[in-house]
């Protein structure tokens, strides 16, 4: 019997010291998707792509508007057409067709290899942010994404101030 109550004893004492020491630990936590989504340095790097990508998309919109009419001139004029006209015309469209797709294709791929790249540099830039607040306000842990963070150990605001303070670095 004395073992046992030494034993619940110890134990007793044991999660005191659990329970005290967990209670002077510093926790953080941050929403990145808030981060990306409104940091002045995610919003200047959407304008930084949208000055870069949309003079190739106007070009490729009035290509499809000139390709779309001169497809209704085609079917319009196709029931007056000689036969080598009509396979002409048709053939032609075909391969401008063909060409606006693969010039679609290549616009997409580069956009999102761009935007892969402007995405990288901001989740950098965070990550050092989120370093930096750490070591000055001494935080213990910090997580991302967590399920549920209270307004106490929520330091999202303060990344994103943080990343508007050093927006020209």
């Amino acid at each position: 019997m004395k073992l046992f109550l030494k034993s619940l004893t110890a134990s007793c004492l044991l999660m005191t010291l659990v329970i005290g020491h967990a209670q002077e630990l510093k926790i953080g936590a941050v929403d990145l998707d808030r981060v990306v989504r409104d940091a002045s340095i995610s919003k200047a790097a959407d304008a930084r792509l949208d000055a870069e990508f949309n003079r190739r998309k106007r070009d490729l919109d009035e290509i499809d508007q000139r390709l779309k009419t001169a497809s209704e001139r085609f079917d319009k004029d196709a029931p007056t057409l000689a036969e080598s006209e009509r396979v002409r015309r048709q053939r032609s469209l075909v391969d401008q067709d063909r060409e606006l797709q693969r010039k679609r294709r290549e616009f997409q791929e580069d956009l999102s290899q761009r935007r892969n790249e402007e995405m990288a540099s901001v989740l950098d830039r965070t990550k050092r942010a989120i370093v930096a607040i750490a070591e000055q306000e001494k935080y213990d842990l910090i997580v991302e994404q967590a399920v549920i963070a209270g307004p106490r150990v929520d330091i999202t605001e303060k990344v994103i101030k943080a990343l508007s303070a050093n927006a020209g670095k």
